[in-house]
């Protein structure tokens, strides 16, 4: 049976007596990261966090942003903002860019150590003159100041682009250590709303290092195979507002 096939034949909950590989998304080793215990409340139990309010803002820049590089895709050009900060890259042209992007297949991988399909759906990637893979991830924000990635709630920004590389990598290309964050940040200093909200642009670099993945993707599988619900993160305000549910209703 190919690994293609394997692949299309995953489940959302995980059953440990199943011999079908298991699909687990770059978000879900996330969630592991950040609390085993929602995690395995999720993937093995079914009983997900509760959702957040959609950006549709932030999805509406990234729907935008992926237009314009496209038009430099087809050209083989670069974008003004690779020639402003001196990227020497050009969107990189794919057949399966666009599969790459759709959150419902992704770049994907099969695990077999695990039996997992490890996915995650990119927002671009651009391709150096050594023929070096540069991942890049769309980021939309409205703040005084500059944007950066230096806040430690932005530590999942970059176990994100580190997954993507891996990604890559597993899929044979050749990837740049350097990834992009293309950083969007609405202004509201302007003199009036005018029916358009103006963005400041820009480009920070990241050096990746996805030498973690691989024990996360091991240890989120030991975590999905036993009986036992573990333990909640120390930080993990939703098991904390779970507790002090129970703890309130006796």
């Amino acid at each position: 049976m190919s690994n293609f096939y394997k692949a299309k034949r995953t489940y959302s909950i995980f059953n440990p007596l199943s011999q079908e590989p298991f699909k687990l998304s770059r978000s879900k080793i996330d969630l592991f990261l950040q609390c085993p215990r929602c995690f395995y409340l999720d993937r093995r139990l079914g009983t997900d966090r509760p959702p957040g309010f959609p950006f549709t803002l932030n999805s509406a820049v990234d729907k935008l942003l992926k237009k314009e590089f496209d038009l430099n895709r087809v050209k083989g050009t670069k974008h003004p903002l690779m020639e402003e900060y001196k990227i020497d890259a050009i969107p990189f042209a794919h057949k399966e860019i666009e599969d790459w992007r759709n959150y419902k297949k992704g770049i994907w991988t099969f695990h077999e150590p695990t039996n997992l399909v490890i996915m995650g759906a990119i927002d671009d990637v651009w391709v150096n003159k050594a023929g070096e893979l540069i991942v890049v991830d769309y980021k939309a924000t409205a703040k005084t100041g500059e944007v950066s990635i230096d806040a430690d709630w932005q530590d999942g920004y970059k176990r994100q682009i580190e997954i993507y590389q891996w990604l890559f990598r597993k899929n044979g290309f050749k990837v740049s250590d350097t990834a992009i964050f293309v950083y969007c940040n609405g202004q509201t200093d302007r003199e009036a709303f005018d029916k358009k909200i103006e963005f400041d642009i820009k480009i920070i670099p990241y050096i990746g290092n996805d030498d973690w993945v691989e024990g996360a993707i091991i240890n989120a599988h030991k975590t999905l195979m036993q009986d036992i619900i573990p333990q909640a993160s120390k930080d993990c305000d939703y098991c904390a507002y779970n507790q002090a549910v129970a703890k309130a209703e006796g």
